[in-house]
């Protein structure tokens, strides 16, 4: 095995026996509400986020190759994007006695993003065409 491989396992278990050592020693910790949170999470990862993963690679066959990297790429940062906003855009934590909690219109904003992201691929997909030309032409 290679150095740096090993380098990086050593760190991430270096990590990881932190993680457990602060979980276990912090005396307010719920210690079984964490198991079911982290136990919770790798299932939804293997049961909802992989299986739609695979389902837009699996959708992204047919297109060209020269846009299939794009639009995958895409696809997975608007996911994980959407993914870490619907908390606010479903409005957890909303409370009716303090309008000061998740104030912004944040599915508006969610769309706007998406947009940008779509532009920024669109971009990189023409830009990276006109590059592709001009060097072929040369």
């Amino acid at each position: 095995m290679k150095a740096p491989r090993l380098i990086a396992y050593a760190a991430g278990a270096g990590f990881i026996a932190l993680g457990l050592f602060g979980l276990v020693s912090a005396t307010d910790t719920n210690v079984t509400g964490w198991a079911v949170w982290f136990a919770g999470a790798a299932v939804a990862h293997d049961a909802l986020l992989v299986p739609c993963v695979l389902l837009l690679g699996a959708l992204t066959t047919r297109l060209p190759s020269s846009f299939r990297r794009h639009a995958q790429g895409t696809l997975l940062v608007a996911g994980v994007v959407t993914l870490v906003s619907l908390p606010l855009v479903l409005g957890h934590g909303r409370r009716g006695d303090n309008p000061s909690i998740l104030p912004l219109a944040y599915g508006r904003n969610l769309l706007v993003v998406l947009g940008a992201i779509a532009v920024a691929s669109a971009a990189w997909v023409l830009l990276s065409r006109h590059r592709k030309d001009s060097d072929g032409a040369e």
